[in-house]
């Protein structure tokens, strides 16, 4: 069941909110703390048909409610007295509002600087306080600080235990509450009507990640990244499995803690991992056993679970660029062909640069620390060339290697001035955003190749290394459509 947190600030527009948010949940939590002025709750939850959870949450719990603590209790009993289906009350406010008529407590308890260790104790007290429901919410960054949230809705309780997870794995707990019977999980009508920053849309979880299709039988993948390439990393990887008719689905991760992350895993019952292209965290230690360029570059975009135990690293991105790179310049054998000059200083240049030296091209490798690159040239045995002298080389290829590599004129930048006409520029520092080095290579005449056909590719050869198939052939047509 979704609920979907409906935040107006104007009397005169909630019903339009109410009536569109009506249209695609199971629930609605109407946000009275949202409202400049006070509102007329009893007219409001008769403009639809759509259960209402009513809540009016102080600033320290995430909400908007500037006013004191007596207007906000006589503001939630006379919510109350209105019969809504739910009223979350906070667990000091609960003690001192009764239960009425056939209106359910939600007994919420929030903490917003650290995840809770003591939740049993929590729960009893909210349990004492005649909760139907009890709510967690706390910060969720990464996996840790999901971790105890999920535990303790995956308890078997008396009392059901609904969460909200602040933070970029809000959406990771949502969807694996969704797996193991949360009653609701929370969202927003669309961005910029988020109850809280982050908070997943309702759009996000039906579309991008099918959480209508997530029962206790689902699987998950897990996709390690966050933006949006991962996001329709997983609109098309989720539709590839709707159309295999496989009960697999796709769930953001973002690791913390790496010694506990493998632990985690298995709790998951995960046994697959496809690793964002704008992921920059080193994963290496988590691989039992490598490929050769995963070995050789320290970059790993697949991790599988290997008979035996263990986890197995991937490295899919140069196989990507190599098919990628054939397509532009019409030859299979263009990485083999001339020079080449990589540029950056992460293990994404390093990778470029032994691939590329392995191809048989002779390889140069410059980044904006020339310290940096130096040792990483000495250790691929390819040549170093200082940052000062790199813009008047004279190359057939150009790798722009590091995530978020600057374009422009100022010291550390790339000077577009040595992008010229007929070379042939590989572009890695974007995700599927546009990219300044696109415009210039298109202008000088040079060939470029497209951060969005390399992702594409590679994230056919991901799906392969993970399931043995290709993506469908409707797969990005129909993820990337819906």
């Amino acid at each position: 069941m979704i609920c979907i947190s409906v935040t107006p600030t104007s009397r005169t527009l909630a019903p339009a909110d109410l009536l569109n948010a009506s249209r695609k949940c199971d629930l609605i939590e109407l946000c009275l703390d949202h409202f400049i002025a006070e509102p007329n709750v009893g007219e409001l939850i008769k403009m639809v048909d759509t259960p209402m959870l009513v809540s009016c949450r102080r600033e320290q719990d995430g909400g908007k409610w500037k006013g004191n603590e007596t207007q906000r209790m006589q503001l939630l009993r006379e919510a109350i007295v209105a019969g809504p289906a739910y009223v979350e009350l906070d667990l000091e406010m609960a003690e001192k509002i009764p239960r009425f008529g056939q209106t359910k407590r939600v007994i919420a308890y929030t903490n917003l600087n650290r995840p809770l260790s003591k939740i049993d104790e929590i729960f009893a007290q909210c349990c004492k306080a005649k909760a139907d429901v009890v709510k967690f919410t706390w910060l969720t960054e990464d996996l840790d600080g999901a971790w105890p949230l999920l535990a303790a809705v995956t308890q078997p309780r008396e009392v059901p235990i609904v969460g909200i997870g602040f933070g970029r794995s809000g959406l990771t707990f949502s969807l694996l509450g969704r797996k193991y019977g949360s009653p609701w999980i929370y969202a927003a009508l669309e961005r910029g009507m988020e109850a809280f920053a982050k908070q997943s849309t309702v759009w996000q979880l039906q579309e991008d990640y099918r959480c209508g299709e997530i029962n206790s039988k689902t699987r998950f993948v897990g996709i390690i990244g966050y933006g949006d390439s991962e996001n329709i990393a997983a609109r098309v990887i989720n539709a590839a499995f709707s159309s295999m008719e496989k009960p697999i689905r796709c769930l953001p991760l973002l690791p913390g803690d790496l010694s506990k992350f493998p632990k985690m895993l298995e709790k998951m019952k995960i046994n697959g991992l496809i690793v964002d292209p704008a992921y920059e965290g080193d994963l290496t230690s988590l691989a039992a056993s490598r490929d050769e360029l995963a070995t050789a570059s320290d970059r790993i975009d697949v991790l599988k679970e290997v008979a035996g135990g263990g986890w197995k690293g991937i490295c899919t991105t140069f196989e990507a660029v190599d098919k990628a790179g054939a397509v532009v310049t019409g030859s299979t054998e263009w990485a083999s062909r001339g020079s080449v000059t990589v540029i950056g200083n992460s293990a994404r240049a390093r990778g470029a640069a032994i691939f590329f030296s392995q191809k048989g091209a002779a390889v140069s490798l410059a980044g904006p620390s020339d310290n940096t690159a130096a040792t990483m040239a000495r250790a691929v045995g390819v040549r170093h060339v200082g940052w000062n002298a790199v813009h008047d080389l004279r190359t057939d290829i150009l790798i722009l290697a590091d995530f978020g590599l600057p374009c422009g004129v100022a010291k550390g930048q790339v000077n577009p001035s040595m992008i010229r006409e007929r070379m042939t520029v590989v572009d890695l520092t974007v995700g599927l955003r546009g990219s300044p080095f696109a415009e210039e290579a298109h202008a000088r005449g040079a060939r470029y190749l497209d951060p969005t056909s390399v992702f594409a590719i590679q994230l056919n050869l991901q799906f392969r290394e993970l399931t043995g198939r290709d993506l469908p052939e409707d797969a990005f047509a129909k993820g990337l459509a819906e």
